[in-house]
C-alpha cells in the first residue's frame, strides 16, 4: 500500500469552520494535547497521593509537551487498537523514560489503572471546555450587539411575515430581541452544562483503582482503611485539576453527558441558523432591509462582479443544517452503547461531537461579526410595510368595528354578523388591481362602517401602523430583562428594566 505525505484537515470544503482560530481549539493537535493534559494530570494526582514514585508528576508532564509527538503518525497507528490512545500511551512511556534522567521510575504514573476510555473521554470534555469558553466570548459579543440594535431600533416599524406573506405591523427591534433571545437562551444553557471527569477503568468498576490504593484484590471496598484515599477521592482530584466537573461515579456507558453537549451545541447553532435565514431574506435586493457589513474580497462572485453575496449569512446557514444529524449521531451512538464497552458506538462519538464543536464555534464568529457590522434601513422596512397598505390592520379594524356592525343595517345583508361583513369588504378590496387597494379598502369601508359609530379620525387612528405594535416594545424589554448577562452595554438597562417591572 502506498502512503501519501498530507497537511491533515484544512477544511477547504468547510469554510465556516476553516480558521486558525477553530483549528487551535478543536483540530487533531488540540485533541492529542487535551489527552496528553489528562495523562499529565493523573500523573500529579497520583505523584500528590503517594502512589507514583515522588517527582513523577514533573517528568509525565515534561513529556507531555505535544510538539514531541507524531500526531499523523499516530492516526495510522489508532487503527491497531481502534483508539489513539493506545498508541500515544507507548510514545508517552518512551518519552517519560528517557526524560527521568534521575531513575526516579516516573514511568510507573503513566495511566497507571485507567484505561483507554477514561482517557479519551475526559480528554474530549477538556476539549469541550476550552472550545465552549472562546464560544461563549464570541456569542457574548454577537447578543450585546443584538441588544444594541432592539434598544435602538425598539420603535423602527418593519412588516411582520406569516406563511411568506406580510401580517401584522411589527418592529425590527422585537425581531432584533427575538434573534437575542434564541441565542442567549442558547448560550446559557451552554455554559450551565458540567462537563464530568471519567475515571473508571476497564470494566467501569474501579478494579484496578481499589488495588493500586490498598496494594490487594479487594471486593466493594473492604479492607480500605479508614481515612485513606478512595478511587472516587483519586477521580474528584483529576477534576478538580482539569477544570471538569466531579461525577459521584464512572458514567463510561451513560452518555447523557455527551448527547447533553451535543443537544446544547445544536441549539447554539439552530439559533445562529435563524439569525441567518432571516438575514438572507431581508438582505435580498428586492427586500433590502437590511444588509451584512461589506469588507473588501467578501461576497464575490466567480463570474458576476457586481454580486454582492451574503456570505456570513450563508455559512452561519450551512452550519444550522449540518448539526442536527450530527446531534442525532451522538444520540444513536448512545442508544447503541451496549455492554461495558461498545462495538462501535463510542468510537462513532468522537468525530461527530469534535464536528459539532467546529462548526457551533465557525458560526459563532461568523455571526458575531454579522451582528456587530449589521446595516439597517429603516426606509425600505417602511416601504415594505407599506405594500399591503391598510388591508394589513384588518385584524385591528374587526377587533374595533365588528362589534360595533352586529345587529346593524337593514336589506339582504342585515343578518350576517360585524365580522362576516367586514369580511366581504376584504374580499372585495383584493378583486381590484394592486395598486387601487389602498383606496378601494378605505372607501368600501367607510361607506360598510356609519360615520355615527366611526368619525374618520377614529378610522385613521384604526389604519394607523404605529397604533398596532401590541407590546412589541414591552415584549422587547422583558427578552433583555431575561437575560442581562448577555446584553453587554445594555446590561444597566436592563438590570433597570427588571426593577422596574418588578416595582410595577
Amino acid at each position: 500500500m502506498t502512503f501519501f505525505e498530507t497537511d491533515g484537515d484544512a477544511g477547504l470544503l468547510s469554510p465556516v469552520s476553516a480558521s486558525p482560530f477553530v483549528a487551535a481549539l478543536t483540530g487533531d493537535r488540540a485533541v492529542l494535547a487535551a489527552i496528553l493534559k489528562v495523562e499529565a494530570a493523573w500523573a500529579a494526582v497520583l505523584d500528590e497521593a503517594g502512589l507514583a514514585p515522588a517527582g513523577s508528576a514533573a517528568v509525565v508532564a515534561a513529556a507531555a509537551d505535544v510538539q514531541r509527538y507524531d500526531v499523523a503518525g499516530l492516526a495510522v497507528r489508532a487503527q491497531g487498537g481502534g483508539n489513539p490512545v493506545i498508541p500515544l500511551l507507548a510514545d508517552l512511556r518512551e518519552e517519560v523514560r528517557n526524560l527521568d534522567t534521575a531513575g526516579l521510575g516516573a514511568v510507573r504514573a503513566v495511566h497507571t489503572s485507567l484505561t483507554s476510555q477514561d482517557v479519551l473521554d475526559s480528554a474530549l470534555m477538556v476539549l469541550a471546555a476550552g472550545a465552549i469558553r472562546e464560544l461563549l466570548a464570541e456569542l457574548r459579543s454577537a447578543t450585546a450587539a443584538l441588544a444594541g440594535l432592539a434598544e435602538t431600533h425598539g420603535h423602527t416599524l418593519c412588516v411582520a411575515r406569516s406563511l411568506t406573506q406580510h401580517s401584522l405591523p411589527y418592529t425590527f427591534g422585537l425581531r432584533a430581541a427575538q434573534w437575542f433571545s434564541g441565542l442567549a437562551a442558547a448560550a446559557a444553557r451552554l455554559e450551565a452544562l458540567e462537563l464530568p471527569v471519567q475515571t473508571g477503568g476497564a470494566a467501569g468498576t474501579l478494579a484496578s483503582g481499589t488495588v493500586l490504593i490498598d496494594g490487594t484484590v479487594l471486593t466493594d471496598g473492604a479492607g480500605l482503611a479508614a481515612g485513606t484515599l478512595s478511587p472516587f477521592d483519586l477521580a474528584d482530584r483529576l477534576a478538580a485539576r482539569l477544570g471538569l466537573a466531579p461525577v459521584p461515579a464512572p458514567w463510561h456507558s451513560n452518555r447523557l453527558a455527551v448527547t447533553s453537549l451535543g443537544d446544547a451545541l445544536a441549539a447554539v447553532t439552530d439559533a445562529a441558523g435563524k439569525m441567518a435565514a432571516d438575514v438572507l431574506f431581508l438582505s435580498r435586493p428586492e427586500v433590502a432591509e437590511i444588509a451584512e457589513p461589506r469588507v473588501a474580497g467578501r461576497g464575490v462572485s466567480s463570474a458576476m462582479p457586481q454580486k454582492q453575496n451574503p456570505v456570513l449569512s450563508v455559512l452561519i446557514r450551512s452550519a444550522a443544517l449540518q448539526a442536527p444529524a450530527l446531534a442525532a449521531q451522538l444520540h444513536l451512538a448512545a442508544a447503541n452503547f451496549n455492554d461495558e464497552r461498545p462495538d462501535g458506538a463510542w468510537h462513532s462519538e468522537w468525530a461527530a461531537l469534535r464536528q459539532l464543536l467546529r462548526l457551533a464555534l465557525g458560526a459563532a464568529v461568523q455571526l458575531r461579526e454579522l451582528a456587530d457590522g449589521m446595516a439597517v434601513f429603516p426606509g425600505a422596512m417602511r416601504r415594505n410595510l407599506e405594500l399591503g397598505g391598510p388591508l394589513l390592520l384588518s385584524e385591528a379594524v374587526n377587533a374595533a368595528v365588528a362589534p360595533l356592525l352586529d345587529g346593524t343595517g337593514a336589506g339582504p345583508g342585515a343578518a350576517r354578523t360585524g365580522k362576516q361583513r367586514l369580511q366581504a369588504v376584504v374580499d372585495e378590496t383584493l378583486l381590484a388591481p394592486a395598486g387601487e387597494q389602498a383606496d378601494t379598502y378605505r372607501a368600501l369601508l367607510r361607506a360598510a362602517v356609519p360615520q355615527e359609530l366611526l368619525s374618520d379620525a377614529r378610522l385613521e387612528e384604526l389604519l394607523n401602523p404605529a397604533n398596532y405594535l401590541g407590546q412589541a416594545a414591552e415584549i422587547s424589554r422583558r427578552i433583555l430583562a431575561a437575560y442581562p448577562e448577555y446584553t453587554g452595554q445594555a446590561g444597566a438597562l436592563a438590570h433597570q428594566i427588571q426593577n422596574g417591572a418588578s416595582r410595577g
